[in-house]
């Protein structure tokens, strides 16, 4: 009788099984067809090898070891590289929940960099220290297999942290909850009653809201939504002016004056605020976007004008704000045109880009919202990139809805596993698919145990479609049900160069492939979404500490194949790689269908060699929005100021031209909202080292002439 000696010192009778079904797994988890006989005899050599060692008892880790050495010894290598890279991971795992004190002492020198808006002081690693905590725990509650998906990098379940606690992210309907006022915990602030306190009171319901939740938040009609607090101030000041000066000739040109400044100090007021004041524990200034450019009035034309310009001047030394997002929508008949009422606010809203990256841009002429439009439904959207508008439990649009979570599928792995075999990929992606499902739908189960009170602010004071009837104790399911659940995916053009030599940027065939692998990914979403009555959406994962785990995880298993996992990050969702040369125009053209497809989230990024001139942004945007079926655009370039005294810098200075400071801030944009240079992730670092821009002067005579 051979007995085995586990890793907490209990002894079990030796089972041959365990071996086999460990081996088969290894094999099933790099698409190897390994028979049941196969597995078998490989068992018998690991006993042969026990046999020979003559012992009444063994440790798992010996086994572990010679299964380790007569998998390659019998030509399986690569079997016996997955079953290691498992075997460590697993190690890795354990240590980690046996051992917190070392995650802890980690993360005392540092907090990590998943998240390029979280810091390095006191509230930072204390968070993340009780978020590692929380990511095992959820991990070690889940079925296996589904945990093993996540710990091999076969899926990523986004904010595992959080899997248990709340959701993701929330557009606010900004208007209705000043109108009726709201209560943070501490005592009801009352409907706001001129535009002062609406600013100040937007920018904490972005803060409370955060606190609430994992990700972003936003203002999904900020200038309509703050424009009738302009019209109480107007009201007010002339009010007490009439009581001061009586009836005078020119009472209402000072008026409007004096109304100009309160707004002007109010929106510099939101920019300073969102810069400043810290969410979830003080970790991090809260993730906030603003939506605007569509005024339905002079007074929301007036908030849109100062908010950009007060934006334009940046902090006190005229640094650059990191926050809030912001997202300029365009539509033909508004603001696009020359002849359009607003046309003045797009010229503005190019030129503040061109300055500091911020506003991007959303096309209400796409297809896909110009058809919400007519309906009288406006599109909006999160900063990063997630998209929210179709709904099959309700009425659609973004307001007062969110992505509840997303999930991404480790695209590149399925392209090398298949071998150049188009229908084995599509069989991989179709298991993949279904177990990102399947995780998406244990994290439903989960979160449905969740009462309101466990969200008093986001679902407690109504800010979330879905809770309008809930009582504190009741479950927030209604809510699980109107948001979306984002099946995702990561790297097309390297799954596209693992299957046929080229990505898409480099062939009219690798273009037509990966539109058919991203099409089929929606297809699935649109299927379910009808069978399970959620909203599944295709989602274009912006792959922030992701895009170097995944590829980290593979390179273990198939080393650096060249232009696949010989880099140190995988490219972002569809988009060409970032170090491929390629015009604006064609960027563009190539990228813009498969904004459409994914209907969760998506994002174009157009590399700006240096800073652009106003004149380009706008022909850029004009060539996109009047060309193409493109959304959501984001202008990027280095941007580098002296923290000294607030000058900008050209991409090459090193040293202030202003005051001789080489305390030099950079400023570069990560997967859809600005980040100081130092927060970055490894795999971010690296990608952007490899950007190419995208603005010689025959690319941008293309669409400037």
């Amino acid at each position: 009788m051979l007995y085995v000696v586990k890793r907490d010192g209990r002894r079990v009778s030796f089972n041959a099984i365990k071996i086999t079904n460990a081996i088969k797994g290894s094999a099933d988890e790099i698409a190897f067809n390994l028979k049941d006989s196969e597995a078998v005899e490989l068992t018998e050599k690991v006993i042969q090898e026990i046999e020979r060692m003559n012992c009444e008892e063994i440790t798992v880790e010996d086994i572990q070891n010679i299964v380790e050495r007569v998998l390659p010894q019998n030509g399986h290598e690569l079997i016996g590289k997955t079953y290691s890279n498992y075997r460590q991971e697993r190690t890795r795992i354990r240590d980690k929940k046996s051992d917190l004190m070392k995650v802890i002492e980690r993360i005392g020198v540092e907090t990590d960099r998943d998240n390029a808006n979280v810091g390095n002081n006191f509230s930072s690693k204390l968070l993340r220290i009780a978020s590692e905590s929380n990511k095992w725990h959820n991990l070690g509650k889940m079925p296996k297999y589904l945990a093993k998906l996540h710990e091999n990098g076969d899926i990523y379940y986004h904010d595992l942290d959080s899997y248990n606690l709340t959701t993701n992210c929330l557009n606010i309907e900004t208007g209705k909850v000043l109108a009726r006022g709201f209560n943070t915990g501490y005592g009801t602030i009352l409907p706001a009653k001129r535009i002062e306190s609406a600013a100040e009171l937007s920018c904490i319901l972005l803060q409370s809201t955060q606190n609430d939740m994992f990700g972003g938040q936003s203002h999904v009609n900020f200038d309509n939504d703050m424009a009738p607090f302009v019209d109480m101030s107007r009201k007010e000041i002339k009010r007490e002016y009439e009581e001061i000066f009586g009836k005078i000739e020119n009472l209402d040109e000072i008026v409007e004056r004096k109304l100009e400044k309160l707004v002007r100090q109010s929106m510099q007021g939101i920019v300073y605020n969102l810069n400043t004041m810290h969410s979830r524990a003080g970790s991090q200034v809260p993730f906030s976007s603003i939506n605007l450019g569509l005024p339905q009035n002079k007074d929301a034309a007036m908030i849109d004008k100062t908010f950009l310009e007060e934006y334009e001047k940046g902090l006190g030394k005229g640094e650059q704000p990191i926050f809030p997002n912001v997202i300029f929508r365009v539509k033909e008949g508004v603001n696009r045109e020359p002849s359009d009422p607003y046309y003045y606010l797009y010229e503005l809203a190019c030129r503040v880009a061109s300055k500091r990256m911020n506003p991007m841009f959303m096309n209400l002429d796409a297809d896909f919202n110009k058809e919400y439009y007519d309906k009288g439904v406006i599109a909006a959207t999160m900063g990063c990139r997630t998209y929210i508008m179709s709904n099959i439990n309700g009425e659609p649009g973004p307001g007062g809805r969110g992505n509840i979570a997303p999930a991404t599928i480790n695209l590149p792995r399925l392209g090398i596993l298949a071998k150049g075999d188009l229908t084995k990929f599509f069989s991989l992606l179709e298991n993949r698919m279904e177990m990102t499902r399947e995780s998406l739908l244990h994290r439903y189960d989960t979160l449905k145990n969740l009462k309101v009170k466990d969200l008093p602010f986001v679902a407690g004071e109504k800010l979330m479609r879905g809770s309008e009837e809930l009582a504190p104790n009741d479950s927030i399911e209604p809510i699980l049900r109107q948001g979306t659940w984002g099946i995702g995916f990561i790297g097309l053009a390297e799954t596209l160069t693992a299957l046929i030599g080229k990505h898409h940027g480099e062939s009219q065939e690798a273009y037509e492939l990966g539109l058919k692998i991203v099409t089929y990914i929606r297809k699935f979403c649109d299927k379910y979404k009808e069978i399970d009555r959620l909203n599944w959406s295709c989602y274009a994962t912006p792959a922030e500490g992701l895009s170097g785990r995944f590829i980290l995880q593979d390179q273990k298993v198939f080393g650096k194949i060249e232009d696949v996992t010989d880099k140190d990050y995988y490219t972002n969702s569809y988009h060409i790689p970032v170090y491929y040369n390629i015009s604006i125009k064609d960027k563009i053209d190539l990228e813009a269908p498969f904004h459409k497809l994914c209907n969760g989230g998506h994002i174009t990024y157009i590399e700006m060699d240096g800073y652009p001139e106003a004149e380009t942004v706008k022909a850029l945007i004009d060539y996109a929005y009047k060309n193409t079926n493109i959304n959501y655009i984001g202008i990027n370039f280095h941007m580098k100021y002296c923290r000294e005294c607030g000058t900008k810098l050209e991409p090459a200075e090193k040293t202030c031209p202003k005051c001789g400071s080489t305390n030099i801030q950079g400023i570069s944009r990560v997967t859809g909202y600005l980040s100081l240079d130092e927060r970055f992730g490894a795999g971010k670092v690296a990608e952007r080292a490899d950007r190419k821009s995208h603005n010689d002067d025959k690319h941008v005579n293309t669409y400037v002439i």
